[in-house]
């Protein structure tokens, strides 16, 4: 008997490749092993002199034959079983000397000789042919009988199993050995279980992940890694699910958290699967430790959505949820804070004591409101809050007088002990239907009018200043118009000498020629103004149109005229006034000394530290500076030295008040002895009867204006009132004689 191997280069049971058959194992002396029995069966079933398992690649055939002791190799296209492969069934050649297509072949002219060959073809599960079991004898045969082949086709069918089973343990081994080296060197933790919860794979990322060696982690309970409330649900889940349960995490990707060998519990990622091993369940898993993402995920969110001084929810949170809310038709109370005396914190401490009592605001806030409100800082020092699910006024007045209470508590840091007042506009739900930015905007206005009326309050948006809102609104929206169409007009009111009535100025008084609404006094729209984007435009026109007046009026024999023209909050803040006020001056003609330019105490109280180099620039020019309704507001004393101030306007409401009142004639002789303390002229508004007139000039009281002198009126009205152009009227009429 003599037996021969011929084996492909892959494990596939493919056809074979081009790489050769030296290095695989099948060549060995084991595989070939496992063929011997078949060959000499059918050595003996077919009473041949040789039988063989043949496997071909593309160019080669190797023998190991017993009768020679020798490994040889021949080419494909002499071998007889390179025919067998292409046969459907068995290849059967009965006498070769005689068969025209192998008679000059040099394996039967030679050695060893062949006449009678049988092939059946092997074909793998797939219906690859990778060779054939052959049969070959010296001898020729008369016949080779349907029987004959199907026994040796049954041969062939064990040959085949025989190969499967190899290349299934070759496989195996190889997959063994991938498997290692993947999980010894990936990056991620690799974890696999068996049916019963037990670890069985434990990787070296696994091990510096979780602390614990393979050596102690394998044959533990996958519980190991699980903290101490959570042991007993990861086994559990994988025993249910090895019984048939239902695989609920399988193919999955999941966050839980971890325990280390420390007892330190950290945040990991899990992807879970599972397949069988001898008929049992196994499960394994990759396990990444998300620690850094979840720190750069939180940071990423900390910016997009809080603030960063106080860590609530910035303007943007609190817009989204207001707007969600409103959307849902929920009821919510909008209050919105602002810390009265902040700003001269900052100033007088520094920024860092402004920021850490930010902060201690935050947290009373929040003690006074429910967790599911919302505490949000818009900025600087405002703060909005969302009572949620709640627009009861009852509801929202206590918060609010809570909030005012908290911010009241003193607040001591570096041994200083600091204290704030807070003032708070209330908007509700129910008084809206117009979405989150109107309820902000009618918040917003009701506090407002918690400053107006004397701070360390709230004020609750009604339905008075909800026209008010509408009416703002129209009129912001009105200004534009005006300006555009010059709809703007001057009124000039006078100002006199008290002791002998003569004409020493006047004020200039804007009123709006409203197309629908006839003229308007400043008492209707200057406050939509001043806060619009033409206050700037519409101040300076206020200026210029002032003082071209007075230099007329100069020309036409006024030399002394003074006028007085009121300023607005938004030329200081344009940073160039007194540019503007020289170059005003150069191009009107108007002498700098017969300028005076009036302030209010609210552009004093609202203006930074700028405002005083700015009208010492404008009085360095030779313009007057005059504050108006001196005494009704909040203004301190120091204002007189810090400003350069060359006049004081005594208030209309004292000035009525004196004749009745012994306290506001108090505060006008109190005035006046300030004025002349400082070297300050003194004007009194709002002079309506000869008492007043005669009661001021007796204290002291150089000038004044007001009803009995003369109501504001236009340019014409008040040139023939007071006779200005009359001599040069005259004198053209003499001239012309």
């Amino acid at each position: 008997m003599a037996l021969a191997v011929q084996l492909p280069h892959i494990l596939s049971g493919e056809a074979a490749s081009d790489d050769g058959l030296a290095d695989h194992e099948l060549r060995d002396a084991a595989p070939a092993a496992a063929f011997t029995d078949i060959v000499a069966l059918a050595t003996r079933m077919f009473d041949v002199e040789a039988a063989f398992v043949s496997l071909l690649d593309k160019e080669r055939q190797v023998f190991q034959a017993h009768m020679s002791s020798s490994v040889y190799e021949i080419s494909r296209e002499a071998a007889f079983c390179s025919h067998a492969l292409l046969q459907k069934d068995a290849f059967v050649i009965l006498d070769a000397a005689l068969d025209p297509r192998f008679e000059d072949n040099s394996y039967v002219v030679g050695a060893p000789h062949i006449r009678f060959y049988v092939g059946v073809p092997l074909r793998t599960p797939s219906g690859h042919a990778v060779g054939a079991l052959c049969l070959a004898d010296t001898k020729p045969r008369d016949v080779f009988s349907d029987a004959d082949v199907h026994s040796l086709r049954q041969l062939a069918n064990i040959a085949i199993d025989r190969m499967e089973m190899g290349r299934l343990e070759i496989a195996q081994r190889e997959s063994q050995s991938r498997f290692e080296h993947i999980t010894s060197t990936s990056p991620d933790g690799i974890v696999c279980a068996d049916a019963d919860g037990r670890i069985t794979v434990w990787n070296a990322a696994a091990e510096r992940m979780f602390g614990y060696s393979g050596a102690e982690a394998i044959g533990q309970s996958i519980d190991v890694i699980a903290p101490e409330r959570m042991r007993g649900g990861h086994s559990n889940g994988l025993q249910r699910v090895a019984t048939g349960g239902d695989p609920r995490l399988i193919g999955k990707t999941i966050e839980l958290q971890a325990r280390h060998k420390s007892g330190e519990e950290f945040p990991i990622e899990l992807s879970l699967s599972q397949w069988q091993e001898d008929g049992r369940a196994a499960f394994g898993s990759i396990v990444r430790d998300i620690r850094g993402r979840r720190a750069n995920e939180e940071r990423l969110f900390r910016l997009a959505h809080l603030d960063p001084l106080t860590e609530l929810p910035n303007r943007s949170v609190l817009r989204e949820r207001l707007i969600e809310i409103t959307r849902a038709a929920r009821p919510v109370s909008v209050l919105m804070l602002d810390l009265d005396g902040f700003k001269e914190v900052n100033d007088n401490y520094g920024h860092a004591t402004g920021d850490a009592l930010l902060r201690t605001i935050a947290a009373r806030l929040l003690s006074c409101v429910r967790p599911i409100d919302t505490v949000s800082r818009l900025g600087g020092d405002e703060f909005v809050l969302l009572l949620t699910d709640s627009d009861d006024p009852l509801r929202a007045t206590e918060v609010a007088n809570a909030i005012i209470a908290a911010v009241a508590i003193p607040f001591d840091h570096e041994g200083q002990t600091l204290k704030l007042r807070g003032s708070i506009g209330i908007a509700l739900s129910s008084n809206s239907t117009e979405g989150a930015e109107y309820l902000l905007s009618c918040a917003d206005l009701a506090l407002y009018q918690a400053k107006s009326e004397g701070r360390n309050c709230y004020r609750m948006f009604t339905q008075v200043l909800r026209d008010k809102v509408r009416r703002t609104r129209s009129c912001r929206e009105d200004i534009g118009r005006a300006v555009e169409f010059n709809q703007f007009r001057l009124h000039y009111q006078p100002q006199v000498r008290l002791k002998d009535g003569a004409l020493v100025g006047a004020e200039a008084l804007i009123r709006w020629q409203h197309p629908k609404h006839g003229l308007l006094t400043p008492a209707s729209f200057v406050d939509v103004l001043d806060s619009s984007p033409h206050a700037t435009e519409v101040g300076n026109w206020v200026m210029r149109t002032a003082c071209a007046q007075a230099a007329e009026w100069r020309r036409l024999g006024a030399k002394d005229f003074r006028m007085g023209v009121n300023l607005c909050s938004a030329q200081f803040r344009n940073g160039n006034l007194a540019e503007t006020v020289r170059e005003i001056l150069t191009s009107t003609g108007l002498p700098a000394a017969n300028l005076e330019l009036e302030i209010t105490e609210n552009i004093v109280l609202r203006q930074e530290a700028g405002l005083a180099e700015t009208l010492h620039a404008v009085r360095e020019s030779g313009v007057g500076i005059a504050f108006d309704d001196y005494g009704t507001g909040y203004a301190s004393l120091s204002l007189l030295k810090r400003f350069p101030l060359t006049r004081l306007k005594i208030d209309r409401s004292f000035v009525t008040g004196m004749m009745g009142s012994s306290k506001d004639e108090t505060i006008v002789r109190a005035i006046l002895q300030l004025g002349h303390g400082f070297g300050l002229d003194v004007i009194a508004e709002g002079i309506e009867t000869a008492a007043e007139h005669a009661r001021l000039r007796a204290k002291g009281c150089q000038e004044g204006q007001g009803y009995l002198f003369g109501k504001p009126m236009p340019a014409d009205m008040f040139a023939a009132r007071f006779d200005l152009g009359a001599r040069e009227a005259l004198a053209n009429k003499l001239a012309a004689r």
